[in-house]
Order: structure tokens, then C-alpha cells, then sequence
């Protein structure tokens, strides 16, 4: 087998929550007393994350017009937290691989987050789904990794927390690896399951 490239899903493995939306968004709007609906919420991420909307009709729609861009930067600045492992870790598997990301997000907060933490020269491709207009586990998105990477499935490693996700990568016959931080009834369960960026390193180095 000859690997050519690693691509990780961001929330839940590079970044250490596994849902931005109940664990981050909603706390945060709480905290500004913000009475939204979960379900108004939910579908206006969802509008924003597949690129039908921008993020700043985003906080338009949940009532922050004067406060933008403002309270989009407090929400990124404060909230999200990065995985300490990964920076040493990536800088690894770069001497031998190509590095990319697969994840389902604002495109501007992606641009935010990858600027914040000073990880985006780690990447030599990012398909977020709010560009691309496709959100993870939609076989579309994983296609369209294919044809940008330019490589067969069997040649890439593609690393997320969702057994969802991985089972449509699977699908393809692209390697998976699962981040597990949440347990999960799903019956799919992929190849290698690890807890750590250490472990992923050492499975990477003895399996492929």
C-alpha cells in the first residue's frame, strides 16, 4: 500500500470539541441571552455550512446586525480550542505525506480557525463544505476529494471522529481512521480506531 495522503476532518480532531454547534454556538448564544430556537439554529448553520448563506447573514438571521463582524470574532477567538497534539504531529507526517482537511464549516470561519491557530500551511488542500456546497457524509464531497487530490482512494488516509462520515469514505474504498472522543451505537466501524495524534502516528507508521 502506498499512502500518499492524510486528510483530517477539523472539528473533533484537530479541534478538540466534537460539535460546534451544542457545545460551542449555543452556549455562546445563551450567553448573550440569546433566546433563538435550537431549531432556527440548527438550520441556519446548516444553510451557512453549505454555502447558501454568508456568515454574516448568518448572525443577521439570529439578530446581530450592528454587532457583526465583531461578534463573530469573539465567538472564534474564545470558544474553540485545538488539539496540542496535532501541530507536532502533522509536522511529522508532512515529510512523507501530503496534508489535507475535510471538514464541514463556514467557509469563513475554516479561514478564521486555520489563520488563528497558524495551521494553514499545513494543508495542501482544504475542502470545506460551506465552498464546495456538499456537507460530509454526502458521497459528493468525498468524490470531489478524489478528483482534487488527483489520487485513488486506496492511497489516501482520511481521519474524523463520525463513523457516519468514515463508512461514506469507506464506501469509496478510501482508508479510514476513526478519532474517537464520543461513544456511538452506529453499526459501522472502521479500520483502525485511535484517541491520540501519538497513536494515529504509530498506527500510520505500522499498518500503511
Amino acid at each position: 500500500m502506498s499512502i500518499k495522503w492524510v486528510i483530517f476532518d477539523a472539528m473533533g480532531v484537530i479541534y478538540e470539541v466534537a460539535d460546534d454547534v451544542s457545545d460551542l454556538l449555543v452556549p455562546f448564544l445563551r450567553s448573550k441571552n440569546n433566546s433563538t430556537l435550537l431549531k432556527i439554529i440548527y438550520e441556519t448553520y446548516i444553510k451557512a455550512s453549505l454555502g447558501k448563506i454568508t456568515s454574516q447573514d448568518f448572525w443577521k438571521i439570529l439578530g446581530y446586525v450592528e454587532e457583526y463582524p465583531k461578534i463573530e470574532e469573539e465567538f472564534l477567538d474564545n470558544w474553540y480550542t485545538i488539539n496540542p497534539e496535532f501541530t507536532e504531529i502533522v509536522k511529522i507526517l508532512k515529510n512523507k505525506y501530503k496534508i489535507g482537511m475535510l471538514s464541514n464549516d463556514l467557509k469563513e470561519w475554516s479561514k478564521f480557525l486555520r489563520i488563528k491557530f497558524n495551521i494553514n500551511n499545513y494543508f495542501d488542500i482544504a475542502i470545506i463544505s460551506g465552498e464546495v456546497g456538499y456537507r460530509k457524509p454526502d458521497r459528493k464531497i468525498y468524490e470531489l476529494l478524489l478528483e482534487k487530490t488527483n489520487t485513488k482512494s486506496k492511497d489516501i488516509i482520511f481521519v474524523d471522529d463520525k463513523l457516519e462520515n468514515l463508512r461514506s469514505a469507506s464506501e469509496l474504498g478510501i482508508n479510514t481512521i476513526r478519532f474517537i472522543r464520543i461513544e456511538s451505537k452506529t453499526p459501522f466501524c472502521s479500520e483502525f480506531e485511535i484517541s491520540s495524534f501519538k497513536e494515529l502516528l504509530e498506527v500510520i507508521r505500522n499498518f500503511f
